[in-house]
């Protein structure tokens, strides 16, 4: 069995549903909108990534083993 990571599997769906949210209303905000804040998104899209990133790395360890001494 593989380690569990830091998030639940309800909070990875929301990261995911956050992340690609995120992603599509970057560029739609950015052909709307004339100032750069549609920039925003693209960062919080970016944080959401590292983070569903992370746990992908955690969740991928190998258990540690036991060895009896």
């Amino acid at each position: 069995m593989r380690s569990a990571g830091f998030l639940s599997e309800r909070q990875r769906r929301f990261a995911w549903l956050g992340f690609l949210l995120a992603a599509f209303q970057a560029p739609l905000a950015a052909k709307l909108i004339d100032d750069a804040s549609w920039f925003f998104a693209v960062v919080v899209a970016l944080v959401v990534a590292t983070v569903i990133i992370a746990d992908d790395s955690q969740r991928r360890r190998p258990e540690p083993v036991n060895y009896p001494e």
